[in-house]
């Protein structure tokens, strides 16, 4: 497998890697500079020479896995064998130095409701790093023509149609998903919010709608669905920066979008 498709099936699978790659080379070295291996959580994928180099680069790459780390880092090996190596000798002659790039698990996004503003909110986050599922129970939103805007999406888009239970996505969603509830459907936003909240492995939730829609929102959750205030703190609405008043969809969408890059950047994921 190439590394380009190491890298690859790590991002489908959601899990976190490190890229590894011979920087530079003086002298001789088991491999030349470019070399590539991918490091994931119990397997690798390519080589950089095998040997201590090597060895030691996945004992670090494993460790920035572990300790989350985004930073690259470089490591410097000299070969020869004066040098007390972890896991044995290498005296090829040369020094490498290794860059390891961390490969963090891409952050995920549910935009409950592909209307007006739903799709000028899926064509701002479609311009990131993320994997961004857009669910709707009405079959027209996903048209060809409608979908076209995402054509060249950074993003991984995933689309469900929902023509019954939009709410049952909720469970299939990747840990620590962001959910935005904008539907053209009150009701079904009541439903969504509920079920969201019964769903422990999301990150933050949005609503969108005015403070009258929230008032009977938080009185339903509480009397009807059972949840605690703390619970129902979880739902953010509205959502949106509010010093951006605009009321046209693609302000909307706008301000929506940075606030939830807002909440990457302090959330840690």
């Amino acid at each position: 497998m190439t590394w380009i498709a190491a890298v690859a099936r790590l991002r489908a699978r959601r899990e976190p890697g490190v890229l590894v790659t011979v920087a530079t080379v003086r002298g001789h070295a088991p491999r030349e500079a470019g070399a590539k291996l991918v490091v994931g959580l119990s397997e690798t994928w390519g080589s950089i020479g095998g040997g201590n180099v090597e060895a030691v680069s996945i004992d670090r790459a494993r460790e920035l896995i572990a300790a989350g780390k985004a930073e690259p880092e470089l490591v410097d090996f000299a070969l020869n064998d004066k040098v007390t190596n972890q896991h044995g000798v290498q005296c090829c002659g040369g020094t490498v130095q290794v860059l390891l790039e961390p490969l963090p698990v891409v952050r995920a996004v549910a935009v409950f409701g592909v209307g007006h503003v739903g799709l000028e909110l899926a064509r701002i986050l479609a311009r990131q790093d993320l994997d961004l599922h857009l669910i709707d129970s009405r079959p027209d939103m996903f048209a060809a023509q409608r979908l076209d805007a995402l054509a060249d999406s950074v993003a991984q888009i995933h689309v469900h149609h929902t023509p019954l239970l939009p709410e049952e996505v909720l469970e299939e969603l990747p840990r620590g998903t962001h959910v935005l509830i904008m539907t053209h459907d009150h009701a079904e936003d009541a439903a969504l919010c509920d079920a969201a909240l019964r769903t422990s492995h999301l990150g933050s939730i949005g609503l969108i709608g005015s403070a009258a829609k929230w008032v009977r929102f938080r009185k339903r959750l509480s009397t009807e669905g059972g949840h605690d205030e703390a619970a129902i703190g979880r739902i953010k609405t509205p959502i949106g920066l509010p010093e951006i008043t605009g009321k046209d969809p693609a302000t909307i969408a706008v301000s929506v979008a940075a606030d939830l890059l807002r909440v990457f950047e302090t959330d840690g994921d």
